[in-house]
């Protein structure tokens, strides 16, 4: 009883994880320091040093130390509910929804222009009452779908390692690499308004 009430201003979490990552991170006793009176716990030995340099930069002064604002992560199979959850969570907590798939297309889809994946490789349902009937339409037709797929052809664009690591992600769900992943999660993690 007597330690805690001579914790510093973030108790058992690391002050330098939280002012430079925006994240509550357990310290550790063994990376422990005093500072004015009070016993402050770090996740890793270099933290400490840094708190050690420049203890003012990490303390509360005037009003204390905001805490990081709920995250939530929801993980499932395809069609479990995912988004519905997730939209029902956001709104009651006021906090904003971020779905990845959705997100992954937006990354590629200027290079790409239209969505990927087996959700939208489907040929849309054709209405009976627009099929042509004459043979000449179905000839003008047919010379308009090979001139499209030869412009389609044409008009590929190469993707850089990461955009055909989304791509292949979003159509043989592949996993990402770890190093594409860190690229795409950390600016949700250190970005405002994500932050």
């Amino acid at each position: 009883k007597e330690k805690k009430r001579h914790m510093g201003d973030t108790k058992h979490f690391c002050p330098v994880s939280l002012k430079e990552n925006f994240v509550l991170y357990p310290g550790l006793h063994e990376h422990a320091a005093k500072y004015q009176e009070k016993i402050y716990y770090f996740s890793t030995s270099e933290y400490r040093d840094k708190f050690l340099k420049n203890p003012e930069e990490y303390v509360a002064h005037n009003e204390p130390i905001q805490a990081p604002p709920l995250r939530v992560f929801l993980l499932g199979t395809h069609g479990a509910g995912k988004t519905t959850c997730a939209r029902q969570i956001a709104d009651k907590l006021g906090i904003f929804h971020i779905q990845f798939e959705e997100y992954l297309q937006e990354l590629i889809l200027p290079k790409t222009k239209e969505k990927v994946g087996p959700n939208f490789d489907e040929e849309p349902d054709e209405d009976d009452n627009k099929i042509p009937i004459l043979s000449q339409e179905l000839d003008n037709i047919s010379q308009t779908m090979t001139k499209t797929e030869i412009d389609k052809s044409t008009q590929e664009v190469e993707l850089t390692d990461e955009e055909a690591a989304i791509k292949a992600n979003l159509m043989d769900d592949e996993a990402l690499p770890p190093e594409v992943l860190d690229n795409i999660v950390l600016d949700w993690w250190r970005k405002e308004p994500f932050r």
